[in-house]
């Protein structure tokens, strides 16, 4: 008689990766990324707030209308919410300036988003630097993966759907949850929980950078109802009426890190930006920087006749396919189109929080600039993403002249690292807006060691402390 093994569902399957995955199995390099990374979103939590924004401030009201003294820490705050409205208004903070690290596959995604939902969930379990730097990887390897094995955006869902999974599974597993219970953490976040992605589509409003966020605080929430007891709806992906027939259709999913001796992480595979913007116009805008020292910056919008930038698919699908994009009127616009990115970046030298505001956006010369830009698809370019972000820029100027450049891997991409000084750099550059030299210096000092961290709340406290003595 011969006996049929058992496949496991792909719930199945994650919920034993997340449940076995321990700090002691991870490389040197992914637990250095990890580090990186909470510097980095912590990092553009700080510009956020240092640019006054709207979304973070509503967020963090809504968060201190709930109070648990054994909850979690408001990020700028000293007040303890639920863990869920935590996870979300710091989730708003870190998002908001579209400056947070990116990874480009079938789906595009900002990995770090999960940070606020980890950072929230530990402080209130009181778990460890290394079990927060273990649920960040974990975290990151889920969202990664899902993110190589389809595309959702094209069937109408943004990427962040893909968070209810990746966060879910790292909240559960610091509630200490059962393999069965992190089975059912999917479930309950993402049956409810998938997202429209008409949230990037068109003018953009506030929600562009609370989507993520909003993901987290629902995945946060599922698992405090897992580790209540409740259980969710079976077969999440391949049930009749589940992901794979509803959101994305079926597909593989490959090796996680540490599955089969594996060692290599998808953390490593991230990429850091360098600059405020929407990560495929990164090698746009340093080519723009390039061509501007070539032309001579002195008039430079004077003496450009056109602009064209020779892009991939993508690119154009997500900055540059509306009519917005050449006439933004929001910075969340702005930030998400590539023609004003290079326009800007041709005429300031450089992209900064500064480029984005008002004033800027509304700023005559800038939007007649803007209006000789325009974007090809070019199939030499889509064939090289995502494994780079190649964007080719030419320029016409008035008195005939033709520069070009072409980048395909800007500073931060994982084959074009930042180092760990330009990581500080990039820290510093955003938390000296709003705080002290000396307090920037505590808290680094802070997170680069925070594998011997044992309680998160204290380097919440130095965040609120530094923000109420400002600089």
């Amino acid at each position: 008689m011969t006996t049929t093994l058992h496949k496991p569902l792909l719930a199945e399957r994650l919920a034993t990766y997340a449940h076995e995955l321990t700090y002691e199995k991870l490389p040197h390099a992914a637990v250095l990324e990890a580090k990186r990374r909470i510097i980095d979103a912590l990092g553009c939590a700080m510009g956020a707030i240092s640019c006054g924004s709207e979304p973070a401030r509503i967020a963090v009201q809504v968060a201190a209308t709930a109070s648990n003294p054994n909850g979690a820490t408001v990020l700028t705050t000293t007040h303890k919410s639920s863990p869920d409205l935590a996870a979300f208004a710091s989730g708003v903070m870190m998002r908001y300036l579209d400056f947070n690290d990116t990874y480009l596959s079938k789906e595009p995604a900002h990995p770090s988003d999960n940070i606020a939902a980890v950072l929230a969930v530990a402080e209130a379990e009181k778990r460890s630097g290394r079990d927060i730097l273990t649920a960040i990887v974990l975290a990151y390897e889920i969202q990664c993966r899902l993110c190589d094995a389809a595309s959702i955006r094209s069937r109408g869902w943004d990427h962040v759907t893909y968070g209810a999974f990746s966060a879910g599974l790292a909240a559960g597993k610091l509630y200490n949850l059962s393999k069965q219970q992190l089975v059912h953490v999917q479930g309950l976040a993402a049956t409810p929980n998938n997202a429209m992605r008409q949230t990037r589509v068109g003018e953009l409003s506030n929600w562009k950078g609370c989507a993520f966020a909003n993901a987290s605080r629902n995945a946060v929430f599922a698992a405090m109802l897992a580790k209540a007891g409740m259980t969710g709806p079976s077969e999440i992906f391949e049930g009749e009426m589940g992901f794979w027939a509803q959101i994305s259709g079926p597909f593989e999913l490959a090796t996680l890190g540490g599955e089969n001796g594996s060692t290599d992480f998808m953390i490593n595979h991230t990429y850091v930006k360098h600059f405020p913007a929407e990560y495929h116009s990164q090698s746009a805008i340093e080519a723009a920087l390039e061509l501007r020292e070539a032309i001579g910056a002195k008039d430079i919008d004077q003496k450009i006749e056109s602009i064209t930038i020779e892009s991939f698919d993508a690119a154009v699908d997500i900055i540059a396919g509306f009519e917005e994009h050449w006439h933004p009127k929001t910075r969340e616009t702005a930030d998400h189109s590539m023609p004003y990115c290079v326009s800007a970046a041709l005429m300031d030298g450089d992209i900064t929080l500064d480029t984005f505001t008002d004033a800027r956006i509304q700023d005559p010369q800038l939007v007649a600039l803007l209006q000789k830009v325009k974007v090809n698809r070019n199939t030499e370019m889509t064939a090289g993403y995502p494994d780079g972000i190649p964007n080719l820029l030419i320029i016409k100027t008035t008195d005939g002249q033709e520069f070009r450049k072409e980048i395909r891997y800007p500073l931060g991409h994982n084959k074009n690292p930042m180092s760990d000084q330009d990581v500080e750099k990039k820290f510093r550059s955003m938390a000296s807006r709003v705080m002290s030299e000396k307090a920037v210096n505590e808290i680094l000092d802070e997170l680069w060691r925070i594998d011997t961290c044992e309680d998160i709340s204290e380097i919440m406290t130095l965040f609120a402390n530094a923000l109420a003595a400002g600089c």
